[in-house]
């Protein structure tokens, strides 16, 4: 299995800051964002290369990690343009080659996580993907990331986009295992009318629709997406809190 993690984003609403610096090399409590997702990829023994999307500004984080980070390889894609996830899976489908993935945004925090007995539900279960979720007791912050209607066995049956309205108390994070058939469904992907690019959501939802079975799991106790300064604030409080 590989980790994919993106980190190709330029962080718009973090200028002026992210002017000078990658997103996810923003220091969170002495250490940058995504060093705190490279520790969930190592500590997977199913994984067995790490491949990091970069961007904007890459040479901050090639300089800073290279090809190793704590004995586990690691590989870079570059994203020339910034398309979105579904345009950054498609930047490291030959990085991938056959292998099965657990896809990390590089600017998400999960406090307590439970990365690992996600692999072993996904392996153990041979599901189609996992998304990893969490309750949100506070469904604005649902409209942030998105929504998942599930049936009686958590399978999902819908997802939703930064919601309005969220169907239920979870809330979808940007951590997913998938199968590598996966791959098949990213020309399908439509693109969406207000971003222009093809998202995540939809992408799953191909599959779903297709009738792969994809299933949450209920990844963490807290998570926050790093998008603003009041998010790094929130991030860094969580995590002195833990």
């Amino acid at each position: 299995m590989k980790a994919l993690i993106l980190a190709a984003g330029r962080g718009k609403r973090l200028r002026p800051t992210t002017d000078l610096i990658n997103k996810c090399m923003l220091e969170v409590n002495g250490k940058p964002l995504i060093e705190y997702n490279l520790d969930h990829a190592i500590e997977i023994d199913e994984i067995d290369e790490i491949i990091i999307v970069v961007g904007y500004r890459a040479e901050d984080i090639i300089n800073k990690y290279g090809i190793n980070y704590k004995g586990k390889k690691i590989r870079y894609v570059i994203q020339q343009e910034q398309k979105g996830v579904v345009h950054a899976i498609e930047c490291a489908k030959k990085a991938i080659g056959k292998e099965d993935f657990f896809l990390m945004l590089g600017d998400e925090i999960f406090i307590n996580s439970r990365h690992k007995e996600m692999v072993k539900k996904f392996i153990g279960e041979n599901l189609f993907g996992l998304c990893g979720v969490l309750i949100q007791k506070d469904r604005k912050k649902i409209s942030k990331t998105y929504s998942v209607l599930l049936d009686n066995n958590y399978r999902i049956l819908k997802l939703i986009e930064k919601p309005k309205k969220p169907f239920n108390d979870w809330q979808g994070t940007g951590h997913c295992i998938f199968k590598n058939e996966i791959l098949q469904y990213l020309e399908k992907t439509p693109i969406n009318a207000e971003r222009g690019e093809r998202k995540l959501v939809d992408l799953i939802q191909c599959a779903i629709d297709d009738g792969k079975e994809v299933k949450i799991f209920d990844i963490c106790d807290n998570f926050i997406n790093v998008n603003s300064d009041e998010d790094l604030k929130e991030a860094k409080e969580a995590l002195l809190k833990k």
